[in-house]
């Protein structure tokens, strides 16, 4: 998928990954794509519902490698 801008949070626990896509979402251009990089299982699922109670858009999630996962955010504002 293509994306604009890319955010790696790798490495980091809950709740940090949706505070900081929450953020870099904040700081784009209506109808710009944020790739997010996250190896943490449960952050997948929170990063998402976080991102629900925006305006912004999600637009799927993918399968990077063994225990990796893009997930893509429209931002909508």
């Amino acid at each position: 998928m293509d994306y604009d801008e890319e955010l790696d949070v790798r490495g980091q626990v809950c709740p940090y990954p949706a505070l900081r896509t929450k953020k870099a979402l904040m700081k784009m251009s209506p109808g710009k794509v944020l790739r997010v990089l996250i190896d943490h299982p449960p952050a997948v699922d929170s990063v998402q519902r976080e991102i629900a109670k925006t305006k912004n858009e999600f637009l799927g999630v993918e399968e990077e490698e063994e225990g990796e996962w893009a997930l893509y955010f429209k931002c909508v504002k």
